[in-house]
């Protein structure tokens, strides 16, 4: 797994669901379907859950995720089907692929995140790291993709808010920036 999709939190490595999927995609991802199994309703808890089934070259694999008000954060309380989608196709995706280490995704939780490969400044705005001139390397394709789906589902007035918040536009981002962003994004997604 490429380091720019390993986060830390808590002293312990997780890797950004964007990453599983890239992976998966580089070893013939063939489709990815999902199944609602369980509306959230007052008289379940409020807990969504859904069925996820990857498809590679190499077979089929499946994998179960949950969300309630419980375990996701405010900003993500109404979302709570697209939640346990992506957790559950997390699950999928990891076992498809041969990770072991836990999607980020599937936490709970409202804890700060700090990227494996990168630091935070102290008002808590991440910054560019060079590592081996990594943090100099504009942002990738997918990594504008996936942040800027975060954006839309966290950042209250989207893009433009974001973009002001770090102080230029979302496509200007180095790999460095918009992989911390992602996890602290996630972080309040998850």
């Amino acid at each position: 797994m490429r380091e720019e999709y390993m986060i830390e939190r808590q002293g312990k490595r997780f890797v950004l669901y964007a990453g599983l999927l890239e992976e998966a995609h580089s070893r013939g991802l063939r489709s990815i379907e999902t199944e609602l199994l369980q509306v959230p309703a007052k008289e379940n808890g409020e807990v969504a859950i859904v069925k996820a089934v990857i498809r590679t070259e190499e077979g089929k694999f499946g994998g179960i995720g949950d969300a309630s008000p419980q375990n996701v954060n405010r900003a993500i309380a109404p979302h709570l089907i697209r939640m346990a989608e992506t957790r559950a196709k997390a699950r999928a995706l990891r076992d498809a692929i041969n990770v072991g280490v836990t999607a980020f995704e599937e936490l709970g939780g409202e804890e700060e995140v700090v990227v494996s490969s990168g630091t935070q400044e102290r008002d808590g705005q991440p910054k560019a790291q060079n590592e081996e001139g990594r943090g100099e390397l504009p942002a990738t394709r997918k990594q504008l993709n996936y942040l800027e789906a975060l954006i839309s589902d966290v950042v209250e007035d989207g893009i433009g808010r974001f973009e002001e918040m770090v102080g230029k536009p979302v496509g200007e981002l180095t790999r460095e920036e918009a992989s911390e962003w992602i996890g602290r994004l996630s972080g309040r997604a998850a």
